[in-house]
């Protein structure tokens, strides 16, 4: 039962209709809230996973993105040189307060009968979006910037590992049991580029 379970749903469907930008769905707390309790109302599952994504958190660092229907998560400035770097800062909290809200309610929502799950992306597969600027089928940018400027990919990740791992606290605080790390685009690289490019990230 991942997240994604609720997609698929009648019950999700005519809300998707009702509030159609998935911007909205994802970061406004009584919408957050009310679809991840789709499928536990439905199946009784012993996790409740937040409704979310894992770019919702890089406007909180510095990363701006917008949800097209056809094309998927857009980012208009993508970082590929030492400049991008600039926009870069701490993660900020107070821009992310509807996903320590919803956490709160859908812990006290389950009570002991369900774990409630958080997840973020591992600094890799956020990079390949901020780096690409969106979804790619050739990750061609991200690739080459490993062997042309791989100072600038170390700071990126760098930078996203930290961000995160503050995010993946901050979700614990507000009532996340455990959280998932999604490497969706690790299987990009080859295993000795994962080994150098992904996994050292993700272990920090």
């Amino acid at each position: 039962m991942m997240r994604q379970a609720g997609r698929y749903m009648a019950v999700y469907q005519k809300l998707a209709q009702k509030h159609p930008s998935f911007r909205e769905r994802s970061e406004t707390t009584d919408l957050i809230v009310e679809i991840s309790l789709q499928p536990w109302k439905a199946f009784r599952p012993d996790g409740v996973i937040i409704f979310s994504d894992i770019l919702t958190p890089l406007p909180a660092f510095g990363i701006n993105f917008d949800i097209e229907d056809v094309r998927g998560p857009v980012i208009q400035s993508p970082i590929r040189s030492e400049d991008g770097l600039k926009v870069l800062h701490p993660i900020d909290f107070d821009k992310l307060r509807f996903v320590g809200e919803s956490l709160k309610i859908l812990r006290q929502e389950v009570g002991g009968d369900a774990a409630v799950l958080g997840f973020v992306g591992a600094p890799w597969t956020l990079a390949t979006y901020i780096v690409e600027g969106g979804t790619t089928r050739t990750y061609t940018n991200i690739k080459s910037m490993c062997h042309t400027a791989p100072h600038i990919l170390k700071t990126l990740l760098s930078h996203l590992t930290k961000a995160i791992a503050d995010y993946i606290v901050f979700q614990v605080e507000s009532g996340a049991h455990c959280i998932q790390i999604f490497d969706s685009w690790g299987g990009q690289l080859p295993p000795d580029m994962w080994e150098r490019w992904s996994k050292p990230y993700i272990k920090e």
